[in-house]
């Protein structure tokens, strides 16, 4: 229980809410109690406001079981008796009350007693705009004025966040993306990524930046997966304002901003939402569904209107008052499941038996029928790992209404065959040819995240077999495949130049390492990648589309050697990739094409720019009327060791 402060200034009286002055109306609260308010940041909150000319500000919080709220704060000496709440008589639950004198900049809780064992306890408010810089943990009387400078990004943002439009997304943790030594280690500020991360990511060719949870969270170690403030960036790095402006200069930039949002569960730190006012609240009172025994935090009660009316109310917050383009929702899969890591008596089945959470599923739907029902030029993409149906399929045709779904299937069976040594891939074959069986099934994202490089997984260089030359071989190639192999893609910072060590939210990425040249050939691997990559539209048109796949040969398994066509729009759109998952260079290798003519080697991993050993088709090769493949022409290759090449139809324009 929260200790009682002493009382150190004068306060003046809070005023009862009446006569207009609430910001809350009955409409308001008769879609809250229906679950389908999904503005509540506008109403909800500390607001600042002026009544009969007097400057203040306007409280309101939903406490439906609380006996007594009072705002305690700096400018009261933070007594509960200074400033109590006063609760509406419509059975919402909300208590409300304006107090003058409050001023932009106040710290302030919710001191509330509950009916339950008089149970007392201080709050951070749910719907905080801006708190104070953890471990800190009072609440911050904000506002958000913003001059926006992104207004041409966001009249054209539809074209860039459309699904058959590139999407390349850097998945970034700022606060270790870099560092400043001479101050103590600090992070970066949202100002400084507005500048040097703005520039890092559009020089490099990503079309998108994915942030990891900036949603306010008491400890730094949860990566922002344990959020407290579902409505206020985190003080780590800035104000609420330095925030927008990392979002402005990115889409000034040509960058769109993706957020990790987490409505799957909450720390139980007593300031945040747990047993809020004294009853199970926001969670479910019983653990067996409202307690996570993995992740030892809270479970959102779906079932509960006013619960799905805040996040979703998140939800859309950070689309409209942050201008994202849209939102990553974390662990999608814990939402749907009643059973998610728990044992068989640790889980309560649905009324029909089953282990679905029903009220999850509609909590999902309603969640993207709102976003793009405001919002349809973003996207919502589901972190889910299982083989739940129609996860990124329309609402109308029952799906769960996401834009996009990870690929977690095919992220973990390439870095498996990855993993093996190339004389045995021969055996794995199978890793690589099965992933198109299910490619279309979804709207898939590749993912290469931050999941994948921590907790003793090591780096994506570290999982590479072989010496020095064929790890970096073998990670370019990686590279290579994941931007030929239908799908958006996403990768995770420091892997695009091939940092050694797993990642450490502690420690600054390994910038040093761009001293040396096999990394350096990495990053430009990447980079051309990326510039290729948006460039051709034969390799995003119809990533969702099986007509935008044609395999050339899978069954080479005796070489580990594949070979596919990407195919655009447009009938000439049409690219080769042709892949060689051995260090054994390939001559003479023959490949059937659809076409005759040149066909152009349009990048090749195996160049030396890119630290490997030169060999080469010399820019291109011309088709021959040799049948091979089931087809009536064939091009012989060069296949280099380790290494993809892509090569450009004849015909095809040049951009």
């Amino acid at each position: 229980m929260a200790t009682t402060r002493t009382k150190d200034k004068k306060s003046t009286d809070v005023q009862p809410v009446q006569n207009g002055v609430s910001l809350l109306t009955e409409h308001d609260i008769y879609l809250f109690k229906e679950g389908r308010n999904f503005r509540l940041y506008d109403k909800l909150g500390a607001h600042l406001h002026a009544v009969n000319g007097v400057a203040g500000v306007y409280f309101a919080v939903w406490a439906p079981n609380a006996r007594q709220v009072a705002v305690v704060g700096d400018f009261n000496g933070w007594q509960p008796i200074s400033h109590p709440l006063l609760a509406r008589k419509d059975d919402s639950g909300i208590w409300e009350g304006f107090i003058p004198g409050v001023i932009r900049g106040a710290k302030y809780k919710y001191h509330l007693t509950s009916h339950h064992r008089n149970y007392q306890v201080e709050k951070t408010d749910p719907f905080a705009l801006h708190t104070e810089t953890p471990p800190r943990t009072a609440s911050v009387v904000w506002d958000l004025d913003y001059q926006w400078a992104d207004q041409t990004w966001m009249q054209e943002r539809g074209k860039v966040n459309a699904l058959n439009a590139p999407m390349s997304t850097y998945e970034t943790h700022l606060g270790s993306w870099k560092r400043v030594p001479d101050e103590d280690n600090r992070s970066f500020h949202y100002r400084e990524h507005a500048s040097q991360l703005t520039e890092y990511v559009r020089d490099m060719g990503f079309t998108h930046v994915e942030l990891l949870p900036l949603t306010e969270h008491p400890f730094y170690g949860s990566w922002g997966y344990q959020t407290t403030g579902y409505f206020a960036p985190t003080a780590r790095y800035g104000t609420p304002q330095e925030f927008m402006q990392l979002v402005d200069r990115l889409h000034q930039g040509g960058v769109g901003v993706i957020l990790d949002w987490v409505p799957s569960h909450f720390p139980t730190d007593e300031h945040g939402l747990v047993y809020f006012d004294g009853t199970y609240l926001f969670e479910h009172a019983d653990p067996k569904r409202g307690f996570h025994p993995e992740w030892k935090s809270s479970i959102f009660n779906y079932g509960r209107n006013e619960v799905r009316s805040i996040l979703i109310s998140s939800a859309l917050f950070w689309l409209d008052k942050y201008h994202a383009d849209g939102l990553r929702v974390d662990a999608v899969a814990s939402m749907l499941y009643l059973d998610y890591a728990r044992r068989q008596d640790e889980w309560i089945p649905n009324e029909f038996g089953g282990r679905e959470n029903i009220d999850a599923i509609q909590f999902l739907r309603d969640l993207n029928e709102a976003v793009y029902r405001d919002h349809p030029d973003t996207q919502t993409i589901a972190e889910e790992s299982t083989s739940w149906p129609m996860v990124s399929r329309p609402n109308y045709l029952g799906g769960l209404g996401f834009g996009m779904k990870w690929n977690m299937g095919w992220m973990h069976d390439t870095l498996d065959y990855f993993s093996h040594d190339p004389i045995h891939r021969k055996y794995h074959h199978n890793q690589l040819t099965f992933s198109i069986m299910y490619a279309f099934h979804e709207n898939f994202v590749l993912p290469f995240s931050h999941d994948e490089v921590v907790h003793g997984k090591g780096s994506l260089l570290g999982k590479m077999p072989g010496d020095n030359w064929q790890k970096f071989a073998n990670l370019r190639l990686l590279f290579g495949y994941l931007f030929a192999h239908p799908g958006k893609k996403l990768l995770f910072m420091g892997c695009e130049f091939g940092q050694w060590r797993e990642w450490n939210h502690d420690q600054s990425l390994d910038w040093h390492l761009l001293e040396q040249a096999p990394h350096q050939g990495v990053q430009r691997w990447m980079k051309d990648l990326n510039h290729l990559y948006r460039r051709e539209p034969a390799l995003y048109e119809r990533d969702f589309d099986s007509s935008g796949f044609e395999w050339v040969d899978l069954h080479d398994w005796e070489h580990s050697i594949i070979g596919f066509l990407r195919k655009g729009k447009s009938p000439e759109d049409v690219v080769l990739v042709v892949c060689n998952f051995t260090p054994v260079p390939q001559a003479n290798y023959r490949v059937g094409v659809s076409r005759s003519g040149y066909w152009r080697e349009l990048l090749n991993s195996d160049a030396t720019i890119y630290g490997g050993s030169g060999q080469g088709n010399g820019g291109g090769v011309e088709a021959a009327p040799v049948p091979c493949h089931g087809r009536y022409h064939s091009i012989s290759l060069t296949l280099p060791p380790l290494s993809i090449v892509y090569l450009k139809a004849p015909g095809a324009p040049d951009r």
